[in-house]
């Protein structure tokens, strides 16, 4: 596997990757929350102006992609300090869970942050996403229960940082 910045001409790919992974998640929420959330997940280009678009690649074929945010910005829509790095939308394809994809990209993220400066890395998460969540503390990324927020009543959005 080998991870590296997106390619132009993979934009497509790494859309269809985030819509597959995160498509388990749209009978958990609203129908109305879901349309609008899975539009913005894929809509890769939109983000590129202010991060980075970053894809493991096996064989060929993306299997998970995530976005990256440097320090400075809106940090991945998070509002993070300006002198942190996000990371946001972290995405393995269904067909590629359980092999260290998504560990990867996080660990290529925090690899970046530390390169360029950043003192801390932010992200949030949901409870939805169980197997995200996990990974994370694993990665001794700590709770902020003081960014969390409510898209609707139903769902928590938790915040989550690392100290580099």
């Amino acid at each position: 596997m080998q991870i590296r910045d997106a390619l132009p001409e993979e934009m497509d790919e790494a859309a269809a990757v985030l819509g597959a992974a995160y498509g388990e998640y749209a009978a958990s929420m609203p129908p109305e929350l879901w349309e609008g959330y899975r539009a913005d997940i894929v809509d890769v280009r939109s983000r590129l102006y202010e991060s980075e678009l970053v894809v493991a690649e096996h064989e060929g074929n993306l299997v998970g992609t995530v976005t990256f945010y440097p320090p400075g910005g809106r940090n991945g829509r998070s509002y993070w300090p300006e002198e942190w790095a996000g990371i946001r939308l972290v995405a393995v394809h269904p067909d590629f869970r359980g092999k260290g994809v998504g560990r990867a990209l996080t660990e290529e993220c925090i690899i970046r942050a530390r390169a360029i400066g950043a003192p801390t890395v932010g992200l949030r998460t949901s409870s939805i996403m169980s197997v995200a969540m996990a990974l994370y503390k694993r990665m001794r990324f700590v709770r902020m229960p003081e960014s969390d927020f409510r898209p609707s009543p139903s769902i928590m959005v938790e915040a989550f940082r690392l100290d580099l």
